[in-house]
């Protein structure tokens, strides 16, 4: 059955003084009972009314510290208990069971159950940075395991909750009643240890929460004497010698901008760090090693979490995980690496996806004067130097009063002495000690007596009290001091003691009398305090400040950028390996050892990249797949590399085809046109491919007996170059093919002659030439030239006609350069594929300042200058490029451009290093 839902506006109707249950009530004609009386109440000021009381209560009585001594209430209760116990530092330890009981008894309305946690905590020297409790058993660890029950820990105050708790009864601060108003309790420390800053805070409150961190002890008592100094000092001034968070478990703080936004305003973020060091041990092993973790992060937590990235494939570079701490080193986690993971790369990821790297948000906020109030850093100090203040000035007074007090009763005791006689005369002929105290008090006492038993000082501070007189009588309190004095009390050396205690409460009088008669001696008394502070307790910073500024990490900014040569085997091994690692030899030489590979697991693919790459794998199944290349392994030039289905996730029977490098998939009016073994070529918005998929996803709809050949990256008005193994080539403009889904299979870029298929592709370079590389390693280079819009249209005699006037030599200006036609014919004689040359493997587009990477079956690799290379035209069978050994024979050859090798010079080499 529905509900009538109330309006907004309900009121709400209150009975009171209503009869017992024996005493029924006729409704009267209003309908309400002659004895009860009606309220209409507003529901929504109701429950506003009674939302804030319980909010303030949460805000003042629980969550939030106080700005003063930095103390919650349940905490300030725990040790106010451990005082009233006896537990100084200097005595013996008692269960944590009778404090918690204590403090539940006697001050804190909520469970002993509860009150243990908060006592725990002031004990863990990871989470304070000077514990308040001076622990015995387990307290837990920064491990993360929990402490041992109540009844099995021991505990008493450490030296600094000792000096929080200093003057405590010396009237410096205010005593309220307790919960039941059996006792009192303070509603402060006096709290010589500025303990908000040094041992921070973190609470919730309704609507508001606090979190402060954790500062170093010298630090901050440097920053209270300059502001004592100086008080006009500024924040950045105060950060000078305040620099930033000192957490108790170390770590690096990245970046000062959150700092000092945070000691500015009040809130800010930080980013800490874990300390971890890269060490090499083995053979070209690394490892990192974890001695710090960030502030509130559990040791094993973090060693869980880090497998659990190493087990989900988000970190690939960790072999083994190893946890080697102790009691001397609480915190050792060792992370091994594999040997071709790149340490640098490896911490970086350890950063951004581990706990090893966290955030911390500094909340100034604690309750001044009863309120939560967000304070910057100076106003923080200011809060705890204006507690002292009026801490010291209430304990002189206090201590001034009872100076004083004890002056006056002295008077009466050396006056006593002064006329000994008459006054045991008086006391022996009293009846009472009522008539002995009246008869005592009416005792005239000349100036004179009073100057000998006082002294000249003595006696004029006494007259500046009651005046100058010819005589002076007794006060009750000093006639009832000397009703109590014992017979033992009259020898003479009583006599002096009491005249050196006199004249030690006139010194100690006008000692407080000066300090209360300017604000200026107060604070000089608290720098004193502070200088003496950090001299006995404080130590060295524990936090390093970087100036590395940090937001959301970006793993390429972390990344060094250079080139990289990367090879794919026939057996699909992969491996990227610094471009400076190959020098510069001459056209023809051998080349250097580069893969161990073997005759049945030849090279197959071989392309130059930057680590900040894409990298687009397409395969045999008509699938892309992506990887960063700083995300493939880095080995050495003739090692084997790693199986390249361990980095992607191939089906079964899939294999890599081809590579492409990519930056920006952004790019406006930028194509992916992709060639097949049987002439296809398909164009598809290189847009298209930027969302990439743990599967992969379509490249290119591949017919039968057919495969993917060559990738290139195309542009408006771009022209393109297809290369057939049997030594022909055809240039038409990109444009004459249309723009395609991925899924589709393109269409015809040339026609190829029986048992010929394409085996290349590259953009052509107006100024840039095209080379050409056959099997045995013969190739040469050739311009691709301009050419002019009409060559494409008037290109209606493609085909054999074409091929034929080439080789009869009738256009010796259109053999130096590859003229443009349409896409689909026949094309030109590019290479002369004879015995000598063998077949083409590969072509690529160079200028005077590139250089060229060959491969071969065998592993070797070289690297020569293009302009090492002769310039010749099309139609010829070209220069030797690289000498092979018997049975070798020519892979695939690469562009190096020039700004990626200037490490290393052109230079002489030997034909064959080994």
């Amino acid at each position: 059955m529905a509900q009538r839902r109330s309006p907004p506006e309900m009121d709400i109707a209150l009975a009171t003084d209503s009869g017992g249950p024996d005493e029924p009530e006729e409704p009267n004609a209003e309908g309400a009972s002659e004895g009860t009386r009606l309220s209409n109440l507003s529901i929504e000021d109701e429950l506003k009314s009674s939302y804030l009381t319980y909010a303030m209560s949460v805000i003042v009585s629980r969550a939030l510290p106080d700005a003063r001594d930095g103390l919650k209430p349940s905490q300030r209760r725990i040790l106010v208990a451990m005082n009233d116990l006896g537990l100084t530092p200097g005595s013996r330890r008692v269960k944590c069971a009778k404090i918690s009981g204590d403090t539940s008894g006697n001050y804190h309305p909520h469970g002993e159950s509860v009150i243990y946690p908060t006592l725990v905590r002031m004990a863990q020297e990871w989470n304070m940075r000077h514990t308040l409790i001076d622990k015995q058993g387990n307290f837990g660890s920064i491990a993360g395991l929990p402490p041992a029950a109540m009844r099995y820990t021991e505990a008493r105050v450490s030296p600094y909750a000792a000096l929080m708790l200093e003057d405590l009864k010396l009237d410096t601060v205010d005593f309220i009643p307790t919960y039941d108003e059996s006792r009192t309790e303070p509603t402060v420390l006096p709290s010589k240890f500025p303990n908000l800053l040094v041992n921070g805070a973190n609470g919730i409150a309704v609507g508001m929460a606090t979190s402060i961190p954790p500062h170093n002890l010298g630090e901050i008592c440097d920053g209270l004497i300059m502001l004592i100094d100086e008080p006009e000092v500024s924040i950045d001034e105060l950060m000078e010698v305040i620099p930033g968070p000192d957490f108790p478990t170390g770590g690096i703080v990245c970046g000062r901008s959150g700092i000092r936004r945070g000691y500015h305003t009040g809130r800010s973020t930080i980013t800490v760090r874990a300390r971890a060091t890269i060490e090499e041990f083995g053979k070209n092993r690394h490892r990192i090693v974890v001695s710090e973790i960030p502030f509130q992060q559990a040791r094993d937590r973090v060693e869980e979490r880090i497998a659990a990235l190493v087990q989900e494939d988000r970190i690939k570079g960790i072999s083994a995980i190893r946890n080697e701490s102790d009691l001397k080193e609480p915190v050792r986690l060792i992370l091994e690496l594999k040997r071709d993971a790149d340490p640098d790369i490896v911490l970086n990821q350890l950063y951004q996806f581990s706990p090893l790297q966290d955030s911390f948000s500094i909340i100034l906020l604690a309750l001044v004067d009863g309120k939560p109030q967000t304070l910057t850093l100076k106003e923080a100090l200011l809060e705890f130097l204006r507690h002292r203040v009026t801490v010291i000035r209430r304990r002189t007074q206090f201590l001034l009063a009872k100076a004083r007090q004890r002056k006056h009763t002295v008077e009466g005791l050396l006056l006593a002495h002064a006329n000994i006689d008459e006054i045991i005369r008086i006391i022996r002929a009293s009846s009472t000690q009522e008539e002995a105290k009246e008869r005592l008090m009416g005792v005239e006492c000349p100036a004179a007596m009073m100057r000998r038993a006082l002294g000249e000082d003595g006696f004029a501070a006494f007259v500046s009290e009651r005046g100058e007189q010819d005589v002076y009588t007794l006060t009750p309190v000093q006639a009832d001091a000397i009703l109590r004095m014992t017979l033992g009390q009259l020898v003479n050396l009583e006599q002096e003691k009491l005249g050196d205690e006199y004249r030690k409460l006139l010194e100690e009088i006008a000692e407080y009398d000066r300090i209360l008669s300017d604000d200026k001696n107060i604070l000089a008394i608290i720098r004193e305090d502070l200088l003496e502070l950090k001299r006995k307790h404080a130590d060295a910073r524990r936090t390093e400040i970087s100036g590395e500024e940090i937001g959301s990490i970006d793993l390429e900014d972390l990344i060094t950028e250079e080139s990289m040569v990367v090879t794919i085997s026939h057996r699909g091994y992969i491996k990227r390996t610094p471009a400076t690692a190959y020098r510069a030899q001459r056209r023809g030489g051998k080349g250097l050892k580069g893969a161990k590979t073997d005759e049945e697991d030849p090279i197959e693919h071989l392309f130059a990249a930057s680590t900040h790459d894409y990298l687009l794998f397409f395969t045999n199944r008509g699938k892309v797949y992506w990887q960063k290349v700083y995300d493939l392994p880095q080995l050495s030039r003739d090692s084997r590399g790693r199986a390249l289905v361990n980095l992607l996730h191939f089906e079964e029977g899939e294999e890599v085809q081809d590579c492409r490098a990519v930056r920006d998939f952004k790019l406006p009016d930028h194509y992916l046109l992709m060639a097949t073994r049987k002439g296809l070529v398909k164009k598809t918005k290189l847009e298209a491919y930027s969302r990439p998929k743990r599967g992969g996803i379509i490249a290119i709809k591949l017919r039968e007996d057919d495969e993917l050949v060559d990738v290139v990256v195309t542009q408006t008005n771009d022209e393109v170059v297809l290369s057939t193994a049997n030594g022909m080539a055809i240039r038409f403009k990109e444009s004459d093919a249309r723009p395609m889904g991925r899924n589709s299979s393109g269409v015809k870029g040339i026609s190829l002659g029986k048992g010929d298929e394409l085996v290349g592709m590259v953009v052509a370079d107006p100024e840039a030439t095209l080379l050409t590389a056959c099997q045995h390693g013969y190739g040469k280079r050739t311009y691709f030239g301009v050419s002019s819009a009409a060559e494409a249209d008037d290109a209606a005699d493609t085909g054999a006609e074409s091929e034929a006037t080439e080789t009869n030599g009738e256009d010796t200006a259109s053999g130096q350069r590859y003229r443009t036609q349409r896409r689909g014919g026949k094309g030109l004689r590019d290479i002369k594929t004879t015995t000598r040359n063998g077949p083409v493997v590969g072509v690529v587009a160079l200028r005077d300042d590139d250089e060229l990477l060959m491969i071969t079956t065998g592993g070797k690799i070289q690297r020569v200058l293009a302009s090492d290379i002769s310039i010749i035209g099309r139609n010829t069978q070209g220069v030797r490029i690289m000498s092979l050994d018997e049975g070798d024979a020519l892979a695939a050859v690469v562009r190096v451009p020039r700004d990626d090798a200037d490490a290393d010079e052109a230079q002489p080499a030997p034909p064959v290093e080994e």
